[in-house]
This record gives structure tokens, C-alpha cells and sequence, in this order.
């Protein structure tokens, strides 16, 4: 009988850079985190690896791995308020480093609509919506998410 290779394991998968991956899961275990000391401790982990210079591919993969626990966590645990049409659209201009005036003529909306929504005293329609989205290169859904 024909002996298939094994492609599971972390000697198969990183030869003799295997040492470093169980190095980092007996640092950190990857395992659910549940409390903010495991995202705090998690979250460590994370930045002490990023800082590094080149990551080996056990490394990277530990990261990758570990970077998605953290995401699930606080994507569960880690409320995010709501942003405001106004608050998202001053924000991006504030960023892109450009006027009021220079966001509504390169996206393609009047002048007077940005300075509405800006003041509070108007909401975007999809259109604009769609417009702005793609001037700053972000998602529609960026700017829907407060009253």
C-alpha cells in the first residue's frame, strides 16, 4: 500500500522551523479569548510580533491565526459607537487633508449639500453616499451606521 505524506503536521507544514511556532503557542496558546486580560495579554502578543522586522512563515502564521482571535473577541466583546454622516464626512476630509469645497467638487456633489451635512442640518441620500465612497475609497456602509 502507497504511504501518503503527511501535510498536517507542524514538522510537515514548517520542517525545522517548527521549533519557533511551538516556542510561540507555548508562550500563548491559541485558544478562544473570554476575558480582557486573555485580549490584553493576546493583543501583546500581536504587537511583539508585528514590531519585528520579517516574520519567519510559522511566525506569520501564528500571527494570522492570533490577529483572528482578537477580531472575533472584539467584535463580540468591544462595542463601537455609532458615527454620524457629519462626524464620518469631517473625518475623511480632515484626513485626505483637503477642503470642504475641494471634497464636493471632486466628488461630484454641490458644495452646499456638504456643508448641510456637515452642520447637521442634512442627511446623505444613497447617491451621495456612493459618490463620497468612492472619492475616499471607502465602503457606502461607512457612512451608515448613526441617526
Amino acid at each position: 500500500m502507497a504511504r501518503t505524506k503527511d501535510t498536517t503536521s507542524s514538522r510537515a507544514v514548517y520542517g525545522k522551523t517548527e521549533d519557533r511556532y511551538l516556542d510561540l503557542i507555548r508562550h500563548f496558546p491559541l485558544r478562544p479569548l473570554r476575558t480582557n486580560a486573555d485580549l490584553d495579554a493576546a493583543v501583546a502578543v500581536v504587537d511583539s510580533l508585528i514590531d519585528q522586522n520579517e516574520l519567519s512563515p510559522p511566525e506569520q502564521d501564528y500571527l494570522d491565526v492570533l490577529s483572528d482571535l482578537v477580531h472575533a473577541y472584539e467584535a463580540e466583546a468591544v462595542p463601537i459607537a455609532a458615527v454620524g454622516d457629519a462626524d464620518m464626512l469631517r473625518f475623511l476630509i480632515e484626513q485626505k487633508g483637503i477642503t470642504q469645497s475641494e471634497a464636493a467638487k471632486k466628488a461630484g456633489i454641490a458644495e452646499s449639500t456638504i456643508s448641510s451635512v456637515l452642520a447637521g442640518k442634512r442627511k446623505l441620500n444613497r447617491l451621495q453616499i456612493g459618490k463620497l465612497a468612492r472619492y475616499f475609497h471607502v465602503e457606502p456602509g461607512t457612512f451608515a451606521f448613526a441617526e
